[in-house]
């Protein structure tokens, strides 16, 4: 009897295999490529697709992270065991110090998840970056569904994203001008629920506040978000401790969560099967100034 082998990838196998791909062209064609890493579960999963790539030799390019000041200190712990582990070099460009430096300007009512953008264009322009991947997923939001995997930055740092390079066949036209660079989307035909498949099948180390844990939290339009000395209280405003847990991390003054008992990656897949809401459409005060509001910090150099 003839058995005839399965030569199939599976959908994971095939995600991964293209993202492993777009590393190596990437490391391949650019002269100083840098990982955009800010220890949240979609660059954790690049840190390790990267890993993959380069495997036994080391990830051959820099980490970068904007540093808000107000970031989830559980998410910095693991950004921080990822680096230690992989032995990659970590540049992190504070906003704080680009504000004291003059590089941006904080005028008090322009959130520090906004003046990431001119510390990352001011860090890019000043290490000499010609390509950056980021952990944009086209699933997350309307702009990010528009944007190519290589995605090109004029001398400004700007994204025009009605002049974009054709894509076909999987392949990417890196050709760039002084002064331009170019963003990198490994991830771009992820969803959510592609990457906690991925993170269970891997045992990826992710942050804890992916989790259902307790938590002091506080109801502001009609988002939860955490108890901090960073997040000062309104008028009407009060703290309740309730069971919840993060879809996305960012800068805790914009990030909400949402109240979940999901305390395991199998629990957290059948919550996410059944949402109705983006992870950012329901947890990130940031996306909900306008319909476009994404859109128009991505054509500032946004990530």
């Amino acid at each position: 009897m003839t058995v005839h082998a399965d030569y199939r990838l599976s959908q994971l196998a095939e995600l991964e295999a293209e993202s492993i791909h777009i590393f190596r062209e990437v490391a391949a064609e650019f002269e100083k490529p840098v990982l955009m890493f800010s220890g949240g579960k979609d660059s954790i999963v690049m840190m390790r697709l990267a890993e993959k790539a380069f495997f036994p030799a080391k990830i051959p390019f820099p980490v970068l992270q904007i540093d808000t000041g107000y970031d989830f200190p559980e998410v910095l712990q693991t950004r921080d065991h990822w680096v230690d582990r992989l032995g990659v070099r970590l540049v992190i460009a504070s906003v704080e110090d680009a504000i004291a430096s003059g590089v941006v300007v904080d005028d008090g009512k322009t959130s520090r998840n906004r003046l990431q953008t001119g510390t990352l264009l001011h860090a890019i322009e000043e290490e000499g970056f010609t390509a950056a991947f980021g952990g944009g997923r086209r699933d997350e939001e309307k702009a990010r569904a528009k944007e190519r995997v290589y995605s090109h930055r004029d001398d400004f740092g700007q994204w025009d994203p009605k002049n974009q390079r054709p894509e076909l066949w999987s392949l990417y036209n890196g050709r760039l001008h002084a002064g331009e660079h170019m963003r990198i989307f490994p991830l771009s035909n992820w969803t959510e629920l592609d990457i906690w498949h991925y993170i269970g099948a891997e045992e990826i180390e992710i942050p804890n506040i992916y989790f259902a844990h307790q938590r002091r939290v506080f109801l502001r339009d009609n988002m939860l978000f955490s108890e901090s000395e960073h997040n000062p209280m309104r008028a009407g405003e009060k703290i309740e401790e309730r069971t919840v847990r993060f879809r996305t991390v960012g800068d805790l003054t914009l990030t909400g969560c949402v109240e979940s008992q999901a305390d395991t990656i199998g629990a957290v897949i059948d919550e996410i099967a059944i949402a109705r809401v983006t992870e950012r459409g329901a947890t990130r005060g940031d996306d909900r100034f306008s319909e476009a509001a994404m859109e128009d910090r991505k054509r500032e150099g946004y990530f």
